[in-house]
């Protein structure tokens, strides 16, 4: 048996593992009612325990620049990416600490199951729910070709199969445990992914620290091959302090807005479940992401001259690991693309069947659609969905990373402030949020194309200013549309 097929059995038979739990999950809806299957199929039953809760927030966060982007940064600019990258660290602690009590309450009172729910809920405007499907279907389609094309494009270079080969058997086995199993699938596979991940970056991270002769060794080594890689700011300055400033906006203060991690906070069973989860969940993700990094900078003392930075973490699983257990580790990489795929997709399912197709054509009532429709419907709008972001992945386009970046700014241009600000000032209205998610995804698009200089600051800074001041600016305008 050739080392290539080695590699694959693990993973074949972590993706069947999948489809089984979603499998699994799909007999839990089997007796509901419309109502019932919809809160099971899109929120699990409000069933989530601390543990699950805690896992699928950092699995839904994690994606394919956590395993990839992030660790081939870290191996061309050094330590200063890995103390970047460790602006992550609260990230679950942020979600549950100021969305997850107040959004439980409110989603649990106005039977929420989706954000664009408690959106209607809370500002009582077609306008807003209509502009947030948009904004969710379109980022989140672009979001989910990204992170496609980066399972491939690993799986082939892992395994050397073709790229074809990587995307149908990754991305077919996404859409389907996903379409079958819908939200409870999504979350335990969550949880097993989050574990997958741990425990992959600490088998790299030991294999890298011992190939390279020892932490002080790397260091040592880093050291004489440019002094920068072990500075704070990076070689020449690369890491500037306006940089990094906007990254405790883009995956810090912004991650509030990302609507797959804001559902979590609807899903889970008690506040004894969210308190576990924020504990659980930032030890769990700062252990991750300090782990992966430091084996991405590390990794240069091993690999002093790869070609590209992304070859980083593929490279050191593949060169430094069994080829059996390079198949096990792979997985890690997969996990976090696969666990970020499926929260967005059943976000946009969502989105299409209860907040437009129920909303608007069955006047919000889902009783008026059978449970056995609604299944299908359900079954058939995730299946089609994905499957027409694995086609359009079948010829890549460039610049994948950027695309990425933008799809997710531009959901936090559009979600962050009528969500957090929504919760927390009664005055805020639907003309507030009117001109915030218009004011917000304008600026951010604008800024993206024309590139201005802003001395180094990312455009997501300046666009969440804009939206803050737009949706402070048109509630106080209006005051009569205060809910």
């Amino acid at each position: 048996m050739n080392a290539s097929t080695q590699i694959v059995i693990p993973v074949v038979v972590y993706l069947a593992a999948s489809i089984g739990i979603a499998l699994w999950a799909r007999g839990r809806s089997d007796g509901a009612t419309s109502q019932g299957f919809i809160e099971e199929y899109f929120l699990g039953s409000r069933s989530m325990g601390g543990f699950v809760l805690a896992m699928t927030i950092v699995a839904s966060y994690a994606s394919a620049s956590s395993f990839v982007g992030g660790p081939g940064v870290a191996y061309r600019l050094g330590l200063s990416w890995v103390l970047l990258a460790m602006i992550q660290v609260p990230t679950v602690f942020l979600t549950l600490g100021i969305l997850g009590k107040r959004f439980a309450i409110v989603a649990r009172e106005t039977r929420s199951v989706t954000i664009t729910d408690y959106l209607r809920a809370r500002y009582r405007s077609d306008t807003v729910v209509i502009l947030c499907s948009l904004a969710l279907i379109v980022f989140f389609m672009t979001a989910m070709l990204a992170q496609f094309i980066g399972g491939a494009r690993l799986f082939q270079t892992v395994t050397g199969y073709p790229y074809a080969v990587g995307l149908a058997l990754f991305g077919l086995s996404v859409v389907l445990y996903t379409a079958v199993g819908g939200f409870r699938a999504v979350v335990m596979t969550d949880a097993i992914q989050g574990l997958v991940m741990t425990t992959a970056v600490v088998v790299v991270l030991l294999a890298v620290i011992k190939a390279g002769g020892g932490v002080a060794q790397c260091v040592a080594t880093l050291r004489d091959i440019d002094p920068g890689l072990i500075s704070p700011t990076g070689p020449n300055n690369a890491v500037p302090q306006p940089f990094t400033l906007s990254f405790w906006v883009l995956v810090g203060i912004g991650v509030l807005g990302l609507p797959q991690t804001a559902q979590r906070c609807m899903g889970y069973r008690d506040s004894r479940a969210m308190h576990q989860a924020m504990v659980v969940g930032t030890l769990f993700i700062g252990f991750m992401i300090l782990c992966v990094h430091l084996a991405g900078a590390f990794g240069r003392a091993v690999f002093p001259e790869l070609p590209a930075g992304d070859l980083a973490m593929p490279t050191l699983i593949v060169q430094l690991l069994p080829p059996v257990w390079a198949g096990i580790f792979i997985a890690g990489p997969l996990a976090a693309i696969m666990s970020t795929v499926d929260s967005m997709l059943l976000l946009v399912s969502a989105a299409i069947i209860k907040d437009l197709y129920i909303q608007y054509r069955l006047h919000g009532d889902a009783a008026a659609m059978p449970v056995a429709t609604l299944k299908k419907a359900s079954f058939a709008i995730t299946a089609v969905v994905g499957l027409l972001v694995v086609v359009a992945a079948i010829e890549p386009p460039d610049l994948l990373v950027w695309i990425n970046i933008f799809a997710f700014g531009g959901l936090e241009a559009a979600f962050l402030c009528p969500i957090v600000l929504g919760l927390y000032w009664k005055r805020g209205n639907a003309a507030g949020a009117i001109t915030s998610i218009l004011g917000g995804v304008g600026a951010y698009i604008i800024l993206s194309l024309i590139k201005p200089d802003m001395g180094g600051l990312h455009a997501i800074v300046p666009t969440t200013l804009v939206s803050a001041v737009g949706f402070v600016a048109g509630s106080l305008a209006h005051p009569g549309k205060e809910n």
